[in-house]
């Protein structure tokens, strides 16, 4: 009998509902992959201080991601979980935290996300320092990065690496950066490091404000790795959660289509979500895929899938079984 595996589990156990759902996509992925598709994975929500680092890195190091799309708390707490793992407290019991609770958490500088505290000082301030530097360097010089080409600098740097507390094997930015990943993170303003940055343009540490560059400066680039990428590889969309990681790069067909008149761009070649939104009036998270199709993003023939669950379980198990788990 052949040792059981992640996969076998998948195959013999998930045929209903939602966990049908997942594997149905999980295959799906895996034929996008096997027809010689690429694929793009897009992060909301928190899913770098829920770690999945742990099975996302080894998706990239695998080829089986080939460009990212997060919102700038991804990209940074990444990086923070590397540098001040040990630091950081879980609390099982949150939904019973009274305001009380919470201040006390605040007046220790433990910023809480759900069910996990982050360390300020061995974690936001750590990195705060060692970015600044890459800042006004590249202010001072004129030069002008993206956001997530400043935090690859750093790691490349080895400023950090006294700092691990974790594999870096389990840094999806460390696979990310050693592969020279494709990346966007639109809204990188609305994250941490961003309201650093912007307290330092204040204070005059940083004297153009545009030596990080804009998320504009992200769709056009982005508009022409995509143009140059599917006319080699079908492009594959794999959302985890909602918000503007998955709708800013989706975006940039319809863009490419109605507003360059680039018709010959051809259209998204597979699409999942995951995403525990339900359906309501004007909600992106909770639309269904083919809602997309009106706004050419997606067409008839795309293959879909939504699984409506929790990401933190569904992802792990989804990357397990297109790695073979």
């Amino acid at each position: 009998m052949a040792a059981p595996t992640i996969t076998n589990f998948i195959d013999h156990h998930f045929r209903h509902f939602n966990a049908a759902a997942l594997r149905d996509a999980a295959i799906g992925y895996n034929k996008h992959l096997a027809d010689g598709g690429i694929m793009l994975l897009t992060m909301g929500g928190a899913m770098s201080s829920a770690e999945l680092g742990l099975s996302l890195a080894e998706m990239i190091r695998q080829g089986k991601v080939h460009a990212i799309s997060c919102t700038g708390a991804n990209l940074e707490e990444d990086v923070f979980n590397l540098v001040a793992h040990d630091h950081y407290e879980r609390v099982p019991n949150y939904r019973d935290l009274t305001p009380q609770d919470e201040q006390a958490l605040l007046e220790r500088h433990m910023n809480r996300v759900t069910d996990t505290c982050i360390p300020e000082m061995e974690a936001m301030r750590r990195i705060e320092g060692a970015i600044l530097d890459e800042w006004m360097k590249a202010d001072q010089a004129g030069e002008r990065h993206f956001p997530h080409e400043f935090f690859w600098k750093i790691l490349r740097s080895g400023a950090l690496e006294k700092y691990y507390q974790i594999d870096p094997k389990d840094s999806w930015l460390v696979a990310a950066a050693e592969k020279n990943l494709p990346m966007v993170v639109p809204g990188w303003e609305d994250s941490t490091l961003g309201n650093m940055y912007a307290g330092h343009v204040i204070a005059g540490d940083i004297k153009n404000v545009h030596t990080v560059r804009s998320g504009i400066e992200y769709m056009t680039q982005w508009a022409e790795w995509y143009t140059e990428a599917s006319q080699k590889n079908s492009v594959g969309f794999f959302q985890v959660a909602g918000g503007i990681a998955g709708d800013f790069p989706i975006c940039v067909v319809p863009m490419l289509h109605q507003d360059l008149q680039r018709t010959e761009v051809p259209l998204w070649g597979y699409f999942c979500q995951i995403s525990d939104s339900t359906t309501s009036y004007g909600s992106y998270s909770g639309a269904v895929p083919n809602e997309k199709i009106t706004w050419g993003k997606l067409g008839i023939d795309t293959p879909k899938f939504i699984i409506e669950s929790d990401a933190s379980i569904v992802a792990p198990l989804l990357f397990a079984y297109v790695l073979g788990w």
